[in-house]
């Protein structure tokens, strides 16, 4: 791309794209493209297009559009949820668990496989956080996508076993690289990243749910964490003493209640096709989520149980005593599990990253996903989860949003869902709401009503953008938090309180709201 015909032609691609930017499709991107080809014959690719356009907008030869920018980029859907998603992975290290189903490769993470694509990249890096973090921002950006707003994800191990003065080395090494400067202390780094050229406003975990301890929750908030993602596996104690999980339904519990009294969004990973489980037990067990008070989780990843040589589970199999489910079975049985789903969850994924070849028997299809979606609209089934009716990538117009309430009660709080929706009943924005009918175990959290979380939709775009029909930007945050203050100050409580990530603080500065301990916080 050195050479100047080279150049030339890939800025007169970029003038004739930049021409049509409200218009483009892919078929009218590689159309110019074919019109415009390299001196060798060849075309442009997206990665080359994006990296001249922008040193053409830094030297003001052209203007900065992020539709073209869009248009542009790679696997759009990466940040279309409005955040841009780096997962990075804690090195191998022992766990308390004895899971039967469990691979346990010494050169990967306890659950992980050497060759899954998160594993190949956290081992290039040596596990390194500040590597890995700084190396999953660049290839977005190098696909076209804005990391100014960033959710970091720690994954790998339970979290919680790791010693404390590594969790907090770790976190420190991922904010420097958001903040692309090297601080003396976490808090320091923290600080540092309200003001960074990639801010994180979020930070998710994934721990056991017999780790987390009162102790463990006041740890997670020091580091900044806002989501935990909590291993249940299965609602039936018997099926966990199948699989020897090591806890018990009761101990999923209280860890939810503890974790939702402290603000946090829970993440719940269920597990069908467990050893002694069936498809009907499955179902029922299911159900548990949303039936009992004490679960109900915000957000939902389902992981069919997969069968990995060298586990004990394996070793069932081959003696007769277990068989994964068909491809059928596990198709119907999840089309009846999205049936029941509240429309205050997320359901995030319907099958683990795991290369098929690794699978001895069962499904291996990657994209179940899409099958069981693609199933179900055949059948007139219908899906109400979050993510099945977020606006992605479409406008909106905001005067037609209506806004909508569904209230529910925990063992410990009632929860208001605020949504605002289009007429189709798509998402655009939403806020979680929580009463305390308890008093939280966290001191700043006293009289307070805590607003768990504020999500607008649609494609990430870049800080102070602005674009008509884009719902990130027009005002659904401020109206969404202004309903929620009216609201807390009609139940009777004294304060409102946002568990607020790092990145995020200074937008509810601009609110009234101040920093009280790890929390922002405001009376109304």
């Amino acid at each position: 791309m050195a050479d100047e015909v080279s150049l030339e032609r890939c800025e007169a691609a970029l003038r004739t794209l930049a021409a049509q930017a409200g218009r483009l499709t892919p078929r009218r991107v590689q159309a110019v493209l074919r019109r415009y080809p390299r001196p060798d014959g060849g075309l442009f690719t997206r990665d080359q297009l994006l990296r001249v356009y922008r040193h053409l907008c830094t030297e003001g030869r052209m203007a900065y559009d992020p539709r073209l920018a869009q248009a542009l980029s790679r696997k759009p859907t990466r940040t279309i949820s409005g955040v841009a998603p780096v997962s990075v992975l804690t090195p191998p290290h022992p766990c308390r668990g004895t899971c039967i189903y469990c691979p346990n490769d010494p050169s990967s993470p306890k659950s992980y496989l050497p060759d899954e694509p998160g594993v190949q990249r956290a081992r290039r890096f040596e596990y390194d956080p500040f590597a890995q973090t700084a190396g999953r921002v660049r290839a977005l950006e190098n696909i076209g996508h804005p990391t100014d707003k960033v959710e970091l994800l720690i994954l790998g191990g339970t979290w919680s076993d790791y010693p404390a003065d590594y969790q907090e080395w770790f976190v420190h090494r991922c904010l420097d690289a958001l903040n692309e400067r090297e601080a003396p202390s976490l808090e320091e780094a923290q600080r540092l990243n309200e003001t960074a050229p990639h801010r994180q406003v979020g930070l998710v975990v994934e721990t056991r749910p017999d780790r987390v301890t009162l102790g463990e929750v006041r740890r997670l908030r020091r580091l900044g964490v806002t989501k935990v993602q909590l291993g249940a596996q299965s609602l039936d104690d018997r099926i966990l003493a199948l699989n020897r999980r090591g806890h018990t339904v009761e101990q999923t519990r209280e860890a939810v209640r503890r974790l939702r009294l402290a603000g946090f969004k829970i993440v719940l990973h269920w597990m069908p096709n467990l050893y002694g489980a069936t498809p009907e037990s499955d179902l029922e067990d299911f159900r548990r989520l949303w039936d009992d008070p004490a679960l109900r989780p915000d957000e939902l990843k389902i992981y069919p149980c997969l069968l990995i040589e060298g586990t004990e589970l394996y070793e069932l199999w081959r003696a007769g005593k277990y068989e994964p489910y068909d491809e059928e079975t596990l198709v119907r049985l999840l089309m009846a599990c999205k049936t029941l789903i509240p429309p205050y969850c997320r359901v995030n994924r319907l099958m683990r990253d795991i290369p098929a070849p690794d699978i001895v028997a069962g499904v291996t299809k990657s994209n179940l996903r899409q099958i069981v979606q693609e199933r179900m609209a055949q059948e007139g089934w219908v899906c109400r989860c979050i993510r099945c009716r977020e606006v992605r990538g479409e406008p909106v117009e905001p005067e037609s949003l209506r806004l909508t309430l569904t209230t529910y009660e925990t063992d410990g709080t009632v929860e208001h869902f605020l949504a605002y929706e289009t007429e189709e009943g798509r998402l655009a924005g939403f806020l979680r709401l929580s009463f305390p009918q308890v008093e939280p175990e966290m001191e700043e959290l006293h009289g307070c009503a805590i607003v768990r979380e504020l999500h607008v939709y649609g494609p990430a775009l870049p800080l102070g953008d602005r674009r008509d029909g884009r719902p990130q930007h027009v005002g659904l945050g401020t109206r969404l938090l202004e309903k929620a203050q009216a609201m807390t100050r009609e139940a009777g409580y004294r304060h409102l309180a946002v568990i607020a990530a790092v990145g995020t603080r200074p937008y509810y500065r601009q609110r009234g709201f101040r920093l009280v301990g790890t929390y922002m916080r405001r009376t109304v």
